[in-house]
């Protein structure tokens, strides 16, 4: 029985290893899938003829020859079946769907109020309804359902705390796992970030990242190896209650002088308003782009408190990349060079040598393009077992 075991686990291995080649590296022949993996031509061409059935892999014709025979090229077929990918924000939800390469196909965007956690769940089902139902013709039609959340779940999708959308304990993967029939992943909003910009976006060079999410509060995300760290029990990433402050002011999660009260838009909103009252984040970006001097001194400061954190996760951290992501992303020409400035001054030499501090380049996508990668991978786990 063990061995037998052992001989399924090979094969699913392989199939994974063929399937992977074919996505990112079609068009390509099926010797040239040996050459690359060390399988012998055999099992390669069992393994595809798996895969073309399935319907996610097809021949495109002849390649050039190198000598012989001409070669029939593969390639992948990304509209076999879609993703819906959702980001569930504070005030918002952006809804997408994508073919199997991550490309968005169809989108919506809706505002709530988060009058109560039925209410904000009724936005997230309508958001899902009205992407899915425009899904092209094709063999598996919607195969999977990403959701980004701004708190942390447990492992059955349980959303245990979202101290923003002010919810405790909702079965958000049950509920709507239950409306729609389809497989949910459920991830924390700077999680999915991180896997979006690695997969999709500005840090795609880069194995050990972190991404950070400036909302109504921080997350981050972090990629070690390409894969994410969840720490001991799945809740790592919870930079923005770092303390930066030590008589500093309260936080709702118990702790005082974090992270979060003095760099995220609250935080930059509540600052602007000593001079620009009433002002919202909006009208702070089109200020500053206007050359409003208030508006442009509130993100210096901001980008100060952005660095103090920042230097944090490089001292602790040393990684590859730092993306800054979320809807302050867009004010990269009025915080970048602050936050260069207290990097430079504050962290150590050996771990800033090499790094790169970026600026999302999905925008408002990173987190919903990481769920629906999440969204993919699984299904591809579940067509390598079959």
């Amino acid at each position: 029985m063990k061995q037998t075991g052992d001989l399924t686990l090979v094969k699913r291995m392989n199939k994974s290893i063929v399937l992977n080649h074919i996505r990112f590296d079609s068009p390509i022949s099926r010797a040239r899938i040996a050459e690359l993996t060390g399988l012998t031509k055999a099992t390669v061409s069992s393994l595809v003829a798996e895969w073309i059935e399935s319907g996610l892999v097809r021949e495109i014709g002849e390649g050039a020859s190198s000598g012989g025979r001409k070669p029939v090229m593969l390639v992948f077929d990304a509209t076999a079946g879609y993703v819906v990918g959702v980001d569930l924000g504070t005030d918002y939800v952006l809804a997408v769907l994508t073919d199997l390469n991550g490309n968005v196909v169809e989108e919506s965007r809706s505002k709530h109020e988060n009058e109560s956690v039925d209410a904000v769940i009724g936005a997230v089902k309508a958001g899902i309804r009205e992407v899915a139902g425009r899904v092209p013709d094709c063999r598996y039609g919607v195969v999977g359902i990403g959701i980004g959340i701004p708190g942390i779940s447990d492992e059955e999708g349980n959303v245990l705390f979202a101290p923003n959308l002010g919810w405790e304990n909702v079965p958000l993967q049950q509920r709507i796992e239950e409306e729609f029939g389809l497989p949910v992943v459920i991830e924390n909003e700077a999680n999915a970030g991180a896997v979006g910009e690695q997969r999709f976006g500005a840090a795609q060079d880069s194995s050990f990242l972190v991404y950070v999410s400036i909302g109504s509060g921080i997350g981050t995300g972090i990629l070690i190896k390409g894969e994410l760290f969840r720490g001991s029990t799945g809740f790592s990433g919870e930079l923005g209650h770092v303390t930066i402050e030590h008589n500093g002011k309260p936080c709702r999660c118990g702790n005082a002088g974090c992270w979060e009260l003095y760099a995220s838009e609250k935080a930059l909103v509540e600052d602007a308003r000593n001079a620009i009252p009433g002002v919202k984040v909006d009208a702070l970006l089109q200020l500053a782009s206007d050359g409003e001097p208030a508006a442009i001194e509130a993100f210096g400061r901001l980008g100060r408190y952005l660095g103090i954190g920042m230097v944090n996760i490089i001292n602790g951290f040393n990684p590859e990349s730092i993306v800054i992501g979320g809807r302050l992303a867009t004010a990269e020409a009025w915080l970048k060079e602050p936050i260069r400035e207290v990097i430079e001054s504050r962290s150590l030499p050996y771990p800033r040598a090499s790094l790169k501090v970026q600026f999302s380049s999905l925008g408002m996508r990173s987190t919903v393009l990481g769920v629906c990668s999440l969204s993919i991978s699984r299904f591809f786990a579940g067509a390598t077992a079959e």
